[in-house]
């Protein structure tokens, strides 16, 4: 069935439940807004929309208090951009530019509602420069009342949000949770079985990563429901990097698997099996205690595994094992305490994520330049209702930047907020100007908002519903003193293309960093990180590695989801970007306790060439050095006696599976580079070429 057909004939009644809470949360708005007479209630009405986007009560509550924030800030700008320029517009205007810009700057370095908060301070500075140019001398009293709409708006949505069938964000975080390992699971157990089909592979990485995401995001939301809230966001760390570092650990042991299969007992290849079969089990059980007595029955079966007459690289794959069932058992740990975090005592540092500056620059330009069109149009022009284009232009120029696709969601959103023409025609001029009273006003300025709002409960009609919604404010401006004329509709009406024509206009224009520059961009940046795991403290290090590391992975992962079959590489080298990273952080906690200084040159010079060598891999070249400077480091481990011979041979086969590694991911890349100028045939080879063999360097 059409997802509009599914939306509208048979609603699900969580979306009708959706549509009812945002729409008293509007009615609310509307009629407080109307008996205080403020000037403009269709803006408290836009900011309870806004905020019913996500209704779980923590997420309204936070996202209120990020659009009060940015709303003070936006009045102090627009405040101080006024008292210096109030009788010259153009510089007003060109400082405005510079704030929106910024604005827009920090929302794309942001996450989540802090970045919204970002979008509401460009449009509240905008609005009082803007409307304040004509009348400089009630500049406070504008302010007040641009921050007396959006709050109205902020606290009738929380209200409604936290009394009328109310959504908690700890349940919602229970969900992500279980999908997050559950993913994660299936994705061991195909790794377990050597499983080549990379399609499957990168299903259940990326079915794992966007949930991890999402989860890290809005777990922050948490701490404004209760005493349990800051249980839930320690177990959410938790989770996110257990989650990642199980999934490094199983990008290097299915290598060993597959590459040194022949080198490998029967014995490793049994547990390998039994690893795989209990994972799986492990995802399609609902409950958590049942996957806990399995995986902790077999983690005692591997830790009872003799190892002293393993060679080194049946040594790394059993340490690899017990590794991954470590991190699985922490995980199924982490998604109990963000379920029922009462008792729980988990140990999480925030996040680092991340960001990307070229990339923010590029939107803020692009943003600036599409009010800065706007703005000259305006001042050209003189026209009142220009005043329409520039909100649109600069609230979705911020607004759009973040999205994956910003030209699509900008057409899409095009296409919701022309469907709402005639909409508003009909409902906000025609109908209304026959009715008298608040009742009728109500139901008639409403009931395109409750049709709009119930199709934006499915995500894939989200962006045309919401516009469609937005769009029959902003066309309507319901008030006390309303203008119906026919006039009045058309000058918005032509308002509101204008605005979004030249939204569009700027995305395609300035459409972002294409994907060659932005793979380039994301692979530097890990060679970065892995460069910086020498020198902080572990900690420290970890918590900015493996919190960028979702995004980037993500973010490659996608990039190969456009890739044919033949040319994808990208999330497995953000799998070993993020295997090099983990090995590198166990070699410090192994070795930074350790004095000598010897051994702390030789562990820094194996970290910096391990990242050179990643660097090399990616491009397809020849990685060389990590051999060379992990014979020195092993030979520096030998003269202190606190390291077991143990130890030391785990260590030795750690350096041998890295270089490994890192040949075959160059061959991967070298592959990846001839299928992409059409050596289909030469990329089949150098796939099936032993590991041994080293990639030609000519790949760029």
């Amino acid at each position: 069935m059409s997802p509009w057909l599914q939306a509208y004939l048979t609603p699900s009644g969580e979306a009708v439940r959706f549509a009812i809470k945002a729409t008293l949360a509007m009615l609310l708005a509307l009629y407080v807004a109307l008996w205080c007479d403020l000037e403009r209630p269709y803006w408290a009405l836009i900011s309870a929309a806004f905020l019913q986007i996500r209704p779980m009560s923590g997420m309204v509550v936070e996202k209120g208090l990020s659009q009060i924030t940015g709303t003070l800030v936006g009045c102090g700008a627009g405040i101080a951009i006024m008292a210096v320029f109030g009788q010259a517009p153009v510089p007003a205007l060109l400082f405005l530019t510079l704030w929106i810009m910024l604005c827009t700057y920090g929302s794309s370095l942001l996450r989540n509602n802090a970045a919204y908060g970002c979008i509401m301070g460009a449009v509240t500075a905008m609005l009082i420069v803007v409307i304040g140019a004509s009348r400089p001398d009630a500049i406070f009293s504008i302010a007040v009342a641009r921050l007396s709409e959006l709050a109205l708006g902020a606290v009738c949505a929380t209200l409604v949000s936290s009394l009328l069938w109310p959504i908690r964000v700890g349940d919602h975080l229970g969900r992500q949770a279980d999908e997050v390992v559950n993913q994660a699971f299936l994705h061991a157990a195909q790794r377990m079985t050597d499983s080549q089909d990379l399609g499957e592979l990168q299903a259940t990485l990326t079915g794992s990563l966007e949930p991890l995401t999402l989860l890290e995001g809005d777990s922050q939301a948490a701490r404004y429901e209760g005493p349990e809230g800051p249980g839930r966001i320690r177990a959410s760390h938790v989770l996110t990097r257990h989650t990642l570092r199980m999934l490094a650990t199983l990008h290097a042991l299915q290598q060993l698997l597959h590459h040194e299969a022949q080198r490998l007992s029967p014995t490793i290849h049994a547990l390998a099996g039994d690893l795989a079969d209990a994972f799986r089990d492990s995802a399609r059980e609902s409950g958590i205690t049942a996957a806990h007595r399995r995986l902790h029955a077999l983690r005692r079966r591997v830790l009872a595994c003799p190892d002293e007459a393993l060679s080194p690289i049946e040594q790394r794959c059993l340490l690899g094992m017990r590794e991954t069932l470590g991190h699985a058992l922490v995980m199924l740990d982490a998604r109990d305490a963000i379920t029922r975090p009462q008792g729980k005592r988990l140990r999480g540092v925030a996040l680092a994520w991340h960001r990307d500056h070229l990339v923010a620059g590029l939107n803020a330009l692009r943003a600036g330049g599409i009010f800065g069109v706007l703005a000259a149009f305006w001042m050209a022009t003189g026209w009142s209702n220009g005043q329409v284009a520039m909100l649109l232009g600069t609230l979705l120029s911020a607004f759009f930047a973040s999205r994956d696709n910003p030209v699509m969601v900008a057409m899409m959103f095009a296409k919701g907020m022309l469907a709402a023409i005639p909409s508003a025609f009909l409902f906000g001029h025609v109908l209304l100007a026959q009715a008298s009273g608040f009742p009728m006003l109500g139901m008639l300025v409403l009931t395109p908002l409750f049709l709009g709002l119930l199709g934006a409960a499915n995500p894939r009609l989200m962006g045309y519903c919401l516009a469609f919604t937005i769009g029959n404010i902003l066309l309507t401006m319901p008030g006390n003193g309303m203008d119906l004329s026919f006039a009045s509709f058309i000058n918005r009406a032509i308002a509101v293309m204008i605005g979004l024509a030249t939204v569009v206009m700027g995305f395609r224009l300035l459409p972002g960093l294409g994907a060659t520059l932005r793979k380039r961009r994301l692979i530097a940046a890990i060679v970065g990180d892995l460069r910086r795991l020498a020198g902080p403290p572990v900690q420290e290090a970890e918590a900015h590695f493996i919190g960028a590391m979702a995004d980037r992975m993500l973010h490659l992962a996608k990039h190969d989801d456009v890739l044919p079959d033949d040319q994808r590489h990208l999330f497995s080298l953000g799998l070993a970007g993020l295997d090099t990273g983990y090995a590198c952080l166990q070699i410090r906690r192994r070795l930074d306790d350790l004095p000598a200084s010897e051994l702390k040159q030789a562990k820094r010079r194996f970290i910096l060439a391990l990242a050179d060598a990643y660097a090399d891999s990616a491009r397809g070249r020849t990685p060389h050095g990590v051999r060379e400077a992990g014979a020195a480091l092993i030979e520096a481990a030998r003269h202190q006696p606190s390291l077991s011979e143990r130890h030391q041979r785990l260590l030795a086969g750690l350096v041998e599976r890295l270089d490994l590694a890192l040949q075959r991911q160059a061959q991967r890349a070298h592959a990846s580079y001839m299928a992409r100028h059409g050596d289909r045939g030469a990329a089949r080879d150098v796939v099936r070429d032993d590991a041994t063999k080293p990639p030609a360097d000519t790949a760029r």
